[in-house]
């Protein structure tokens, strides 16, 4: 009987959290959010972009790291290249970078053994 419950009980998981995870990233863009796709670009370890999380609201950059990065330095210049703001930070931390002009822009985070990611974003308003 007790064996039963358990697999009711993972089953009932299985079909709750996903749709919590669709419900809670709607909820994040529908804030004014929009999320940044963080790409590799130069990576010689396991990838781990996907401890990198970060979106742009209005002017502002929003960055996270859900798991210990080390010191991380992050950059941000103009699609065409010219700097805008740096800044390093420790990880697993977050960081909020404002941008203060409309238009294309490029963040790249160097990661202490020098795997680098980026993505790219509009600041609109």
């Amino acid at each position: 009987m007790r064996h039963k419950s358990l697999k009711q009980l993972v089953l009932l998981l299985g079909l709750i959290l996903p749709t919590m995870g669709c419900f809670a990233n709607s909820t994040f863009i529908n804030d004014g959010y929009s999320p940044i796709f963080v790409k590799e670009t130069h990576v010689q370890g396991a990838p781990r972009g996907s401890s990198i999380q970060a979106s742009i609201n209005g002017h502002y950059l929003m960055v996270t790291f859900t798991e210990n990065l080390g010191q991380v330095a992050i950059e941000v210049t103009t699609s065409s290249g010219a700097p805008v703001d740096g800044t390093m930070t420790l990880t697993p931390t977050g960081v909020q970078i404002y941008i203060p002009n409309t238009g294309d822009y490029i963040v790249t985070f160097t990661l202490p053994n020098g795997d680098v990611y980026y993505g790219e974003f509009t600041v609109t308003d």
